[in-house]
């Protein structure tokens, strides 16, 4: 069995190793965080099982610290320590979750007591939250990270307009999931939202099915029938894979989008409409206009808003908060009490790479709630097997080896380097965000980079 995970968050470093050398001979796994800053970059990709927190940090409160990582997992067993006089501030501590606090100076075996005695409970499932907080959620649209909190600032500006938007992101990120919040946003709220996948649709009924058709238009047409378009008058149109229609189509789009009109197939009489055009591709929407197979013209149409949706191998922050989003959600429309979700659970969620995105991970979070109905909390062997071993794994450059030999530790390095400057590359130089692409602490980033004598951004 693994050993319980603890992060040492104290900047005091004499009480920081006193404290990790404790706790690893008696049976724990400590980490160690000297500032407010470490210690959030740390949770924000490991979920441990408990978080010792001095309440004065450098670089900000450690209360700030807490009511973080309580908010990312509220599971984790947290213990306060404080200095003499300073009791008021742990008695808020654990108003806001602490299991306990302990004041400078305590034993060493209190402390391994305490953390024993809280880890043991036994789990209790957790209340309705209002731990979810209004800013890490749009709707249904949750997160923290920083490219998400962009998103909802993006949303919050754009839903009210008429303007059309362009959703990009790979399949499984949301793009419906954003339509829709848009719509439900904007005054046209009460007006239908309709949807048309352009992919599902064979190419010889996609014209009709958006636009309508009127009896004897083809052969089949017994009768007529009300396009999408229409059916869409003063709402919102969603169209989705937009990059599978057909030239010939995206022409008749085009001029649909330019004119707010349209005309059923088989009938020459134009129909005015008021609507609002939500777009949404899983491709390159600029390489198929390079490529010859997108229309110039309606790609910038389209493009009046872009909105980028973030695979969630680049949001791993958000995990946690997802994963009681849908165990909540999965309770709820199953019937069942609301399970709290083992820590271990999240470390292998945290883990994997969700090529099927949103969509796999609900998935996987509604199996390990079925698979938990007999279990207290929802632990990782709930989990789908694939989620606990991948079938594919992120690529890893093919090395070739010499009849002589390669010189290890040159090679390792050489991966290492790389990977530090295309994240640097990819963040703009910010070594946070970098360090958190690679899951690295901030100072083993730091260190690797003086290792490696890679370059300052």
């Amino acid at each position: 069995m693994a050993l319980p995970t603890v992060l040492i968050v104290e900047d005091d470093v004499d009480l920081r190793e006193t404290l990790a050398q404790s706790l690893d001979a008696n049976g724990f796994a400590a980490a160690q965080a000297a500032d407010a800053g470490d210690a959030i970059d740390r949770l924000k990709n490991y979920a441990y099982d408990a978080l010792i927190i001095d309440l004065h940090l450098p670089d900000a409160s450690g209360m700030e610290v807490l009511c973080d990582a309580i908010v990312r997992y509220p599971r984790i067993r947290a213990v306060v320590i404080t200095g003499f006089g300073e009791v008021a501030d742990a008695v808020t501590a654990m108003k806001r979750g602490a299991v306990d606090f302990l004041t400078k100076p305590f034993e060493l075996s209190q402390l391994t007591r305490v953390l024993r005695q809280s880890l043991a409970e036994k789990a209790v499932p957790p209340v309705e939250q209002s731990q979810v907080k209004r800013r890490f959620r749009f709707d249904d649209i949750i997160g923290r990270d920083s490219t998400m909190q962009r998103l909802f600032s993006t949303l919050e500006l754009v839903s009210p307009m008429n303007s059309t938007v362009l959703i990009q992101g790979e399949t499984g990120t949301g793009k419906e999931l954003v339509a829709r919040t848009i719509h439900d946003n904007s005054p046209r709220t009460d007006q239908p939202f309709v949807a048309f996948n352009a992919a599902a649709i064979p190419e010889g009924l996609a014209e009709a099915e958006l636009f309508g058709h009127v009896k004897g238009a083809f052969t089949g047409a017994i009768a007529s029938r009300t396009g999408r378009f229409e059916l869409a008058h003063k709402g919102t149109l969603f169209i989705d894979e937009v990059s599978s229609m057909s030239l010939p189509l995206q022409a008749k789009l085009l001029r649909a989008l330019q004119e707010r009109e349209v005309e059923r197939v088989g009938e020459s009489r134009s129909m005015k409409l008021d609507i609002r055009v939500i777009a949404a591709t899983n491709s390159d929407l600029r390489k198929l206009v390079k490529d010859g197979s997108f229309r110039e013209d309606l790609f910038y149409r389209l493009n009046v808003i872009p909105v980028q949706l973030p695979p969630l191998r680049e949001r791993r922050e958000d995990i946690p908060l997802l994963a009681q989003h849908f165990a909540k959600k999965s309770c709820r429309e199953n019937g069942v009490a609301l399970k709290p979700i083992a820590q271990e659970a999240l470390r292998v969620l945290m883990a994997y790479h969700w090529p099927g995105n949103i969509r796999q991970f609900e998935n996987a979070v509604e199996h390990a709630v079925a698979m938990s109905l007999t279990q207290p909390d929802i632990g990782p062997e709930a989990l789908p097997e694939e989620v606990h071993h991948p079938t594919s794994a992120p690529a890893i450059p093919a090395v070739t080896i010499p009849d002589e030999g390669i010189n290890f530790t040159s090679v390792v390095s050489e991966l290492e380097r790389d990977l530090i400057m295309r994240c640097l590359e990819k963040t703009g130089g910010n070594k946070r965000q970098a360090a958190r692409l690679l899951n690295l602490s901030r100072t083993t980033f730091i260190d690797k980079l003086q290792r490696l004598s890679v370059p300052a951004a």
